[in-house]
């Protein structure tokens, strides 16, 4: 089976359903259910919502593309990408919008562990470059997804407040987005061939619950999972609360909101194959805790901030961050695993992910109503600050 071929085809799909996944989430999501009336608390637990199902779904996706194959676990991930934005049209409360944010969550859930385990099997000793090109290449669809959603919402609206059918014609392109992904999928799996032997029942139980209990028993693998869980808190936290920050406080409109999650996307882009190969070559453990003082610095600051500009180079510095930390965590967890368990790790180390990134809306919104801007990403950021020297006690080399 040819190397190349597979890794462009699995990006291609990448890029549509990532693309479709980002046009849905921000800024349009936090403005569309501050349009429905959420205050903090609510906008937080919205965004918030659909990675809360990875949390449930990920690790199981994982270990059964171990045990049934990739394509066929990939291929459900892909179908909830193309299905699940349409159903946005059928929204008109906000608690609807919580049960549908819900379900769309399974779509990441599914398909991003085990694309990663695609990537690691075929990666050999080349795991922190090919995985932090495969990210790169797939999240130039979060690149676009953002600012495009941002500028139909301000386009349509003309300057002013978006109507709930501009927020509809942003869904039905993000469905287009997610049906694309699904059908460039079809084409790939029809040239794969198959790899996976049929195996019993109790069997392959059997051989699920050996790979979750072998993988989450490696303590190097649970702590190197939640400084990427622990980074992407923050991340979720930006996500959600910098299209607020930006428009209510900075006086921007949605098009520039979404410029500055966009330029934060493109930094980690392009920093991020650099530094996987520089963590193949020379280590993880110093590149992910520098990633992580980045982070904590740069997030302090945006409430500090109130201009287009200077929200940017903070933006840019959080980008440089997270390349950073996920450039190497990710290869860390594969090179502490077994390669038959390449997706119970995954699934693992994306439950983590998605545990932090739920939670991060979350805990951000219930801190900024509580107190406000300023000392809830302080607080956030000394927690990210408070885990390196965990991390460098609980990961021997």
């Amino acid at each position: 089976m040819s190397v190349i071929t597979p890794f462009t085809a699995l990006c291609s799909v990448g890029f549509f359903a990532r693309f479709s996944y980002s046009l849905a989430r921000s800024p349009v999501l936090p403005l569309f259910a501050l349009f429905l009336g959420a205050g903090p608390e609510a906008i937080g637990f919205v965004v918030g919502i659909s990675t809360v199902t990875g949390i449930f779904f990920k690790l199981p996706s994982g270990a059964l593309s171990d045990i049934i194959g990739r394509r066929k676990t990939m291929f459900a991930g892909l179908l909830v990408f193309a299905v699940m934005p349409f159903t946005y049209l059928l929204v008109k409360d906000y608690y609807t919008l919580i049960v549908i944010r819900f379900i769309h969550g399974l779509a990441t859930s599914i398909y991003g562990p085990v694309s990663m385990a695609v990537v690691a099997d075929i990666a050999g000793g080349k795991k922190g470059e090919m995985l932090s090109w495969f990210s790169s290449l797939t999240i130039i669809g979060n690149l676009l997804g953002a600012p495009v959603g941002g500028f139909i919402l301000h386009s349509l609206s003309g300057g002013g407040d978006p109507s709930l059918a501009n927020f509809y014609t942003a869904f039905l392109v993000s469905g287009f987005a997610g049906a694309m992904s699904l059908i460039l999928a079809v084409g790939l799996f029809k040239k794969e061939e198959k790899l996976d032997k049929v195996i019993g029942l109790k069997e392959s139980y059997r051989k699920f619950i050996a790979g979750i209990k072998e993988v989450i028993s490696d303590r190097r693998i649970v702590i190197t999972s939640n400084m990427e869980g622990l980074q992407n808190m923050a991340m979720g936290a930006l996500e959600a609360f910098l299209p607020i920050y930006a428009v209510t406080v900075a006086g921007l409109n949605a098009f520039q909101a979404g410029l500055l999650w966009g330029v934060q996307i493109v930094v980690t882009i392009l920093s991020k194959p650099v530094m996987g190969k520089i963590s193949d070559r020379y280590g993880r453990k110093p590149i992910i805790i520098a990633g992580m003082i980045l982070c904590a610095v740069s997030f302090a600051a945006i409430p500090l901030l109130n201009n287009f500009l200077s929200l940017m180079v903070a933006a840019i510095f959080f980008g440089f961050g997270e390349a950073f930390v996920t450039s190497s965590s990710a290869a860390l967890v594969a090179d502490m695993c077994k390669e038959k368990h390449f997706g119970t790790a995954m699934g693992t180390f994306g439950t983590i992910f998605d545990i932090g990134h739920a939670s991060g809306p979350i805990l951000a919104g219930l801190l900024i109503a509580q107190l406000d801007y300023l000392y809830a990403f302080w607080i956030m950021s000394a927690i990210l600050l408070a885990s390196i020297p965990v991390f460098m006690i609980g990961v021997k080399k």
